[in-house]
């Protein structure tokens, strides 16, 4: 005798994956958490605050890729931005300068502890993770 889920398991078990697809969906494309680790960004960044960072700030980017599907705005002078170093680690800095070809300067605010720019040189745009939109 074969045994079948009762109706309600079902949309239980299709709402959950359900839930875990927007959750995932809105994680890669529209909206991330991440705890700020180091004191680069000190006083405006401490250690263990959390970041709520905008992934579509500047467009809509292919998350594994890097690459722009669409870009609606820049990365400006003062922006608060998530992105890869040049080494694959994940850093909040802060844009100092525009330069041509698609990269900018970014800079930690707390510049005596900050490894930054100054240590690995300029960051294509196509790094940018996010720009931060609010510390909690």
């Amino acid at each position: 005798m074969r045994r079948t889920a009762a109706p309600g398991q079902k949309t239980v078990g299709r709402v959950i994956i359900g839930a875990f697809a927007v959750a995932i969906f809105i994680k890669f494309f529209l909206l991330d958490f991440m705890v700020a680790d180091g004191h680069s960004m000190a006083p405006a960044i401490k250690p263990g605050t959390i970041l709520f960072v905008s992934r579509l700030f500047y467009g809509v980017r292919l998350p594994w890729s890097g690459n722009y599907i669409l870009q609606w705005r820049s990365v400006q002078e003062g922006d608060v931005v998530v992105f890869y170093t040049p080494h694959g680690d994940i850093a909040v800095k802060r844009c100092m300068e525009i330069l041509p070809g698609g990269t900018f300067i970014a800079i930690g605010d707390n510049s005596i502890q900050s490894y930054d720019s100054r240590n690995y040189g300029p960051i294509p745009r196509n790094n940018i993770i996010g720009r931060v939109l609010r510390v909690r």
